[in-house]
């Protein structure tokens, strides 16, 4: 978690998923309470709702206990077309003619319509008005590639252009094509529920294609009491890139979805559209979180390749707010060995990177944003060891996190327990729960003793104290120096 000796905290929050390999009590200790993993991704591709509230409850208890209570992310499975059930996998030959059909009959991969072609079912009934002849399918993360050469009824006609094994339920996708499927599915809408009554953070929707979509998801939890649960948009297709300010501008964050996104654009784009979403989000600011793949050898192997190193850094160096484990954490077999290689290359890369100041674009469009940008500019002229906030709702914090302090970690204390979970999507931000004192100088103290007594600050350290403290009914927003005594 420290990157000196107790004074600096890592700035770049990890997120991991939780799955066989990490959903014991155990194992959920040791990353919340020894590793300082930040949020819990519970992904609902895989999840059921039992699950769900087993693992909610278990995070909860041990934060309870250890006194570090971390956010539940539920990623949201939303639009995706998945192959049928096959009885036995189907070995896909290049050349062959295979058929996917709408309708139930040639689910199995044997032979339909006394044809010596082989089918499978597919869950999108829309799909054959969606596709054109001519128009690529790619089955199970672009492992099998296939035409499309004509479409009759309920059935796709296609060559198999690149061959491969396919089994049950894997995931179509159809890059440059705009599939008309529901943003919010029935399985969403019922899944969300579930993380409702369970109090779950954030929720991450999948194949975000406008920000419409958000809407819908925001609606729903708004008719449903979760005013304050954030939405994290996840960038999976050409659409989203094509809307990709507008989805900014309308999400609580941004997730950069590698994994079907890579699939649904040409590969090489990759890394120009995973800045070009770091820089949007940076330059709005919206916290960022890039996700799939960052160590995914990891899962067979106790060290990770030179070129994750290397992807994990490029992520750092962008100031992503958060970068996510997935299968790592869920299958592997070493979840401890990712999180602390994620930990030493951020720590790293932090202090001797050099970054790409992309929050150097943030608008400065209100009185508010002023003032943070002047505990900012504060903090790394005077070099101040930490930037100590007061926030109740947690906007203070986060304006000060978008403008990304250059040396200075940002110690938020808030009386909202909500606020303190929220804060730890934030880039840099070390959030503490505080009851406020009625007045504002000893509310102060209290903090700067907490953070010497946790080894944060000692004294004569240069502090910035920024805050919105409440003084005769009204809010008022004020910025001090103050340098640690030794009482």
């Amino acid at each position: 978690m420290f990157q000196d000796s107790h004074r600096i905290p890592r700035r770049t929050k990890i997120i991991f998923t939780v799955g066989p390999a990490t959903d014991s009590e155990e194992m959920l200790e040791k990353l919340i309470g020894e590793h300082f993993v930040d949020i819990c991704r519970i992904n609902m591709a895989h999840a059921n709702h039992d699950y769900v509230r087993t693992v909610v409850r278990r995070i909860r208890k041990i934060g309870e206990r250890i006194n570090r209570h971390i956010p539940i992310m539920m990623d949201v499975k939303g639009p995706e077309i998945r192959t049928g059930d096959v009885e036995a996998p189907i070995e896909l030959k290049p050349g062959e003619i295979f058929d996917f059909t709408i309708k139930p009959g040639g689910a199995d991969g044997k032979p339909s319509n006394n044809e010596e072609i082989r089918s499978v079912d597919v869950n999108y009934a829309e799909l054959i008005n969606d596709v054109d002849v001519g128009s690529v399918v790619l089955v199970d993360n672009g492992l099998i590639r296939l035409e499309v050469l004509e479409k009759q009824d309920a059935r796709i006609r296609c060559k198999v252009i690149i061959a491969g094994e396919l089994t049950s339920r894997r995931h179509i996708n159809l890059p440059g094509v705009k599939v008309n499927l529901p943003a919010l599915t029935e399985k969403d809408r019922n899944d969300t529920r579930v993380g409702i009554e369970e109090g779950v953070d954030f929720y991450a929707l999948s194949f975000v294609r406008e920000s419409s979509d958000l809407q819908l998801l925001r609606d729903f939890l708004d008719e449903n009491g979760a005013h304050r649960s954030l939405i994290i948009a996840k960038i999976e297709d050409q659409s989203a890139i094509t809307n990709l300010y507008s989805i900014v501008q309308d999400c609580d964050g941004l997730m950069v979805a590698r994994g079907d996104l890579g699939i649904e654009c040409p590969f090489q784009t990759l890394p120009t559209i995973q800045r070009k979403a770091v820089k949007a989000c940076l330059s709005l600011g919206k916290p960022v979180i890039i996700a799939t793949h960052m160590l995914e050898s990891m899962i067979n192997s106790p060290m990770p390749t030179r070129a994750e190193v290397s992807d994990v850094a490029n992520a750092v160096l962008e100031e992503a707010d958060c970068v996510m484990l997935s299968g790592e954490t869920t299958v592997g077999k070493y979840p401890t060995e990712c999180v602390e290689a994620i930990t030493k290359i951020s720590t790293e890369v932090d202090i001797n990177g050099q970054k790409t100041g992309y929050a150097n674009n943030l608008s400065l469009d209100s009185d508010k944003r002023k003032i943070q940008h002047s505990a900012v500019v504060m903090a790394n002229e005077l070099n101040a060891v930490a930037i100590i906030c007061f926030t109740r709702s947690g906007n203070m914090a986060k304006g000060v996190s978008a403008l990304r302090p250059e040396n200075s970690p940002i110690f938020a204390f808030s009386n909202s327990h909500d606020t303190i979970k929220q804060l730890r999507l934030n880039h840099g931000v070390i959030p503490f729960e505080m009851i406020f004192c009625t007045e504002p100088d000893a509310t102060v103290s209290k903090a700067m003793k907490h953070l010497k007594k946790m080894g944060y600050l000692v004294p004569g350290d240069k502090v910035v104290v920024v805050s919105d403290i409440l003084a005769a009914d009204s809010v008022i927003d004020s910025i001090q120096l103050r340098t640690v005594s030794h009482d």
